[in-house]
């Protein structure tokens, strides 16, 4: 074998000797998340059911969606919970890390506390927030004996409140989560630009706005795209505090609740699910595109 002038490394190694370390994982990316999605797109086709196999019927599904209500009410409700939620979640975690951050007696206790909610079961936050927001729950009861409402407040039995009282929970519970992601990003700004600013006579607020804001705004700008696209794909909440038919007429429907409603109801329509599938990623893809797009504009 034809060898280097330093050492035993051979001279020439094949092109392909590097995909045989990589071809483990390929293989599995390949199984399980590439072949799903060529398999999605297939379906969506077709006019497959669960009980049988569909024929291939073209861009019919995505006409019926594109002039399917349902559909478009569950769009809405999808892009209303990300215009609600993200900013939420941008901005108010930053704050939390803030605070958090301070080095003061017992703050270990605080952060331990933010974070339970993310580990927690989505299930188990469902229900305790259903059994707060129900009508006869802690809320209502707290309420009508400050007498602050003359009747119990509908959170999970009007879909505008339904959708308000998901919100809510979704916020709740990425708080600790984000939050964690700009505590990294806080121990990276420098202490000497504080230690400048205050020398200028800057205060907490506007120390808060001229430093930290533009240190981590790379930050801002990830935890924006993550919970955007975690907002698109929220079902759980939906799920838990609305029930199997999403509120009352279905008017709290998430396209991924109305995705699984489609795909598992009496129909089982596993193409028209399919297509709306294809639909919503294409919708999660063009707000990542976005984010993608802003980051690079705040780089340049």
């Amino acid at each position: 074998m034809t060898r280097t002038g330093r050492g035993s490394q051979p001279a020439h190694r094949a092109w392909w000797t590097p995909y045989l370390f990589l071809a483990p994982g390929l293989a599995l990316v390949a199984l399980f998340s590439l072949w799903p999605f060529v398999n999605t797109v297939i379906l969506s086709l077709t006019d497959a059911q669960i009980l049988r196999g569909g024929e291939f019927v073209g861009m019919q599904n995505y006409r019926r969606a594109l002039g399917d209500g349902d559909f478009w009410l569950a769009t809405g409700n999808s892009v209303l919970y990300l215009l609600v939620v993200v900013p939420c979640l941008v901005v108010l975690p930053l704050a939390l890390a803030v605070l958090v951050r301070k080095q003061v007696p017992g703050i270990g206790f605080f952060r331990s506390a933010f974070y339970t909610p993310v580990i927690a079961s989505a299930v188990v936050v469902g229900l305790i927030w259903q059994w707060v927001l129900r009508s006869d729950g802690l809320v209502n009861t707290v309420f009508l004996k400050l007498r602050l409402v003359c009747e119990p407040v509908p959170f999970l039995t009007d879909s505008t409140m339904l959708l308000i009282s998901a919100m809510i929970v979704t916020v709740w519970k990425g708080l600790g989560y984000y939050m964690v992601f700009y505590l990294a990003a806080l121990g990276n700004v420098p202490a000497a630009l504080y230690e400048a600013a205050a020398l200028d006579g800057a205060g907490p607020i506007r120390r808060f706005r001229d430093v930290t804001v533009p240190s981590v705004k790379p930050m801002m700008l990830l935890v924006g795209t993550l919970s955007a696209i975690s907002a698109l794909r929220v079902f759980t909440e939906i799920y838990i505090l609305g029930g199997e038919s999403g509120g009352p007429g279905g008017g709290a429907r998430t396209l991924p609740f109305l995705i699984r409603q489609v795909g598992l109801g009496f129909a089982g329509e596993t193409g028209y699910a399919a297509a709306i599938s294809i639909l919503l990623f294409l919708l999660t893809l063009v707000f990542s595109l976005l984010g993608r797009r802003l980051s690079k504009g705040d780089e340049g």
